[in-house]
């Protein structure tokens, strides 16, 4: 079975860092999905796709993943740079655009 690690990333709406810290194992699909002819809906017979493991740390889930035998592969943790900016700024001197709400 093919495992995959990574950092949950921040929510589009979230504006502080809440639960970015976990580190997440998601199994890889194993067959092709299908659509059921009755209903039209997608469906694959592979349960482990629905499985997700949440670890405080990154060792820990490649601890997990060595421990019962999975490959795995880790995906690095993305760091945001934040650039500072001041109200006062919209009015300097030196804009290069014109202030807009």
């Amino acid at each position: 079975m093919q495992a995959r690690i990574y950092q949950l990333p921040k929510h589009a709406n979230q504006s502080g860092k809440a639960n970015t810290d976990k580190w997440v194992l998601e199994f890889e699909p194993e067959g092709k999905r299908e659509l059921e002819p009755l209903m039209g809906w997608t469906a694959s017979r592979d349960t482990q796709t629905q499985v997700r493991l949440f670890f405080p740390t990154k060792e820990d889930a490649v601890r997990h993943c060595e421990r019962e035998g999975y490959m795995y592969s880790v995906e690095p943790a993305h760091r945001r740079t934040v650039k500072n900016k001041w109200y006062g700024d919209n009015f300097a001197y030196g804009r290069l655009l014109m202030w807009t709400h």
